[in-house]
């Protein structure tokens, strides 16, 4: 499995928290509060030095959780997520290179497209589900919408500039399967350490 059948990543959630741990310990803690109130699959960015640490603790942790590595930039950032435990990958956009590895990682790999060209590369190599980001900035719903008639095979999962009131509009579209965000986990809430409030607000992104 790598582009063909990617789709499996996302059976079991509509909405995928993403987020940026600040230090292993912070990332395993937040995780276990989301995934306590149903959000069982989780996108952890390699944007920060914790992101690897915090992937090989969460599968420790939470065995049964789901968790993908997002911002896989390079083949050597992929390879490193997979040793590290990582369920999936997802990349903001593809190379060449990256394409190459996506094909043979072993693991459902979410390539990033921003244009319909893009949408139409990947589906050459048999990908299902592609990331549209940054949603919003492209043109949102709308754009969704406006694909659909021209690319009615591919589904997507929209990251990027989403929250809690703009989620429920992508996922009433037939060709978004889920959506990525991380509205339920705001930095003010974790720096301040206001884990019940996070909770209500992950139990509340799980309920679309």
């Amino acid at each position: 499995m790598s582009l063909a059948g990617n789709e499996s990543f996302c059976l079991n959630a509509r909405v995928i928290p993403v987020l940026s741990p600040l230090s292993v310990a912070s990332g395993v803690a937040i995780s276990e509060v989301l995934f306590d109130a149903g959000l069982s699959v989780q996108e952890i960015t390699l944007r920060t030095d914790s992101g690897l640490q915090t992937i090989a603790a969460l599968k420790r942790a939470l065995p049964d959780s789901i968790v993908g590595a997002g911002s896989v930039l390079t083949p050597e950032l992929g390879e490193a997520a997979l040793r590290a435990g990582a369920d999936f990958l997802v990349s903001p956009g593809m190379t060449e290179d990256l394409l190459n590895f996506a094909l043979t990682c072993g693991v459902p790999f979410v390539p990033g497209v921003a244009t319909l060209s893009e949408i139409m590369r990947v589906a050459q190599f048999g990908c299902v589900v592609a990331k549209l980001f940054p949603a919003e900035s492209l043109g949102g719903v709308a754009f969704l919408r406006s694909i659909a008639g021209p690319l009615p095979a591919m589904k997507f999962c929209a990251t990027g500039g989403i929250d809690q009131r703009l989620a429920s509009a992508y996922l009433k579209l037939d060709n978004v399967l889920a959506v990525g965000g991380s509205w339920m986990v705001p930095n003010d809430l974790i720096l301040g350490g206001k884990l019940d409030a996070i909770h209500k607000l992950a139990e509340q992104a799980a309920a679309l």
